[in-house]
């Protein structure tokens, strides 16, 4: 199965950058690190920083990112690009990274996967690569098998932010992780944000009310969730 529609549709949201493209293990990152005293997915990374965190992206997908204008509509093969970049082409750019920053001193790492990035978190976890995972409206995900793994590999605490329309992660599947999950002693949360639609937490249109809440919400949970638990 293919990633849905909402995958590659939303709203450009208005910002300046505030970090810095550094190689990293090889790799092209997004890197933004905390204020001392104290395009989209890099403004998440700025608002994750902001709240303390350095904060890392790395360009798993090698300079062929989803145009901009295909969330406005324009006819995009969205199948194709898929088959570019499966777990053959994302994970080891993921793992020069981890090893490169664990050589820089690094020890402690948390996970922030939205859409198809969760399913990455999720490897990480099994792993217990990282200590922490947060996942928003997750794609290439297995219900119940992933969670059943989880539960029995990985000490990372999982929060979840779920939405109301999700081809990915709908309803029936977000009942069935948190029956699942109920009892995993590291922590486990879901966050269910009402009238919002897979995307909503990158890509939300903001002029609605309730996908504005449920941006801010996810953001702020993510965030909270991270300073409990990291």
């Amino acid at each position: 199965m293919g990633l849905c529609k909402d995958c590659f549709r939303g709203v450009t949201h208005e910002g300046t950058p505030q970090g810095k493209w550094e190689k990293i293990g090889g790799v092209d990152c997004y890197v933004v690190t905390p204020p001392v005293d104290y395009s989209k997915d890099k403004l998440l990374a700025d608002d994750f920083a902001a709240n303390g965190f350095k904060t890392i992206i790395p360009d798993y997908f090698n300079g062929d990112y989803v145009p901009a204008d295909a969330m406005h509509g324009k006819n995009f093969d969205g199948s194709a690009w898929l088959k570019r970049h499966g777990p053959a082409q994302i994970q080891p750019p993921l793992d020069n990274v981890i090893s490169a920053l664990k050589l820089q001193g690094v020890t402690i790492f948390g996970a922030a996967g939205y859409c198809m990035g969760a399913r990455y978190a999720l490897n990480l976890a099994f792993k217990n690569i990282i200590s922490v995972a947060v996942c928003s409206h997750p794609s290439l995900i297995k219900v119940p098998s992933d969670f059943e793994i989880y539960k029995s590999t990985s000490k990372a605490p999982l929060l979840i932010n779920s939405c109301t329309i999700d081809e990915w992660f709908p309803p029936h599947a977000q009942e069935k992780a948190d029956e699942v999950m109920r009892s995993f002693k590291p922590g486990y949360k879901r966050e269910y944000w009402e009238g919002c639609t897979h995307g909503f937490a990158v890509r939300g249109d903001m002029s609605d009310s309730k996908v504005k809440a449920g941006k801010e919400g996810a953001f702020n949970a993510a965030v909270a969730w991270f300073r409990a638990k990291l």
